[in-house]
């Protein structure tokens, strides 16, 4: 699974790369980020880690292990998911596989980890130029996340990309994704006020295959009059950009609010049945106690978190690491 910027994208022979970090500088950038993960989802680990010290390290009975799904449910990981990793823990504990607190949270550990390692967890950026379509409503953190997606593009990987704002509905997400696209030094396609989304996501992917780019990331409306509304222009979007490009787009990757929880997992399901989702950015993590909806989401759609969000800045943009976020999430 992903670790680093590198870890997340599969990039095609002879693309021009920016000189990765040496393996002392890489692991410390790991161990920063970590910090900042565990530090961020401070709510999240802080209501769990409370019950789970009350429960796994007591007496193993009937309450105990219905006190830890509580838990677990009350963070977001789901009631499906919850369920079956409080029985897997039973059975291990029961049959003397596993004894004492600490073997219990170890396992835990993994097994929510686990629970995460669905369908492909990296973005292939062979195709060229590839094509990233960003969905999601309104709020959920969609621009900030294609514009910082796309500083780590240029800034990390040394690729070169055009962001296309076919969020037209809205004015101020296109100034937004235009000042992203200065501070990130990559090209930038709008169209007039009012313009046909459509129209936005053609030039831009036109403007990708003339000027020899390797990403194009497409920028959606987040909400239409209607819901039926909203997934019918996005389908348009797709049918236009897939007339240039007959594989494209390439991903489509939804952003979740994370303090939304079981809401957002919703949003997921309509979004990924209208667009054919491929992953999940899920955003705002420092802001919730319900970090468990990373799991939900997951085990309930079968579509992998390929990054996630824990604050403002633009390393707190980063690929998802099952194990780094359980390590967060307990201990």
């Amino acid at each position: 699974m992903a670790r680093d910027w590198q870890d997340l994208f599969i990039i095609r022979d002879g693309a021009s790369v920016a000189t990765l970090d040496d393996e002392p500088q890489a692991a410390e950038k790991r161990r920063g980020f970590f910090r900042r993960l565990r530090e961020n989802m401070r709510k999240t680990r802080e209501a769990l880690t409370s019950e789970i010290t009350s429960t796994l390290f007591e007496d193993l009975d009937e309450e105990t292990w219905e006190r830890l799904e509580e838990a677990l449910i009350a963070a977001d990981v789901g009631a499906r998911t919850t369920a079956e990793i409080v029985e897997q823990l039973e059975q291990e504990a029961s049959s003397g596989e596993l004894s004492g607190g600490e073997q219990l949270t170890a396992r835990l550990q993994e097994l929510l980890a686990n629970v995460a390692r669905v369908g492909e967890p990296r973005i292939d950026l062979t195709p060229a130029p590839t094509v990233l379509l960003v969905v999601g409503v309104n709020g959920t953190g969609k621009t900030t996340s294609v514009g910082k997606l796309a500083w780590h593009l240029r800034k990390e990987l040394g690729q070169k990309v055009v962001l296309g704002a076919a969020d037209t509905f809205r004015a101020a997400a296109v100034e937004q994704l235009e000042e992203w696209s200065r501070r990130a030094d990559v090209r930038f396609v709008k169209g007039p006020p009012d313009s046909d989304p459509g129209s936005v996501a053609y030039e831009a992917v036109a403007t990708g295959v003339r000027e020899g780019a390797d990403v194009v990331i497409v920028d959606t409306a987040g909400r239409l009059h209607t819901q039926d509304n909203l997934m019918a222009e996005l389908a348009k979007v797709r049918r236009v950009i897939s007339k240039q490009l007959p594989d494209a787009p390439h991903e489509t990757l939804i952003t979740v609010d994370a303090t939304t929880g079981q809401n957002g997992l919703r949003q997921a399901k309509l979004f990924a049945e209208a667009v054919d989702v491929s992953g999940i950015v899920l955003t705002k993590l420092d802001g919730t106690a319900k970090g468990g909806i990373a799991l939900a989401i997951a085990r309930e759609l079968g579509i992998p978190v390929k990054m996630i969000g824990i604050g403002e800045s633009l390393e707190d943009l980063r690929p998802f690491d099952p194990d780094d976020f359980a390590r967060a999430l307990l201990s």
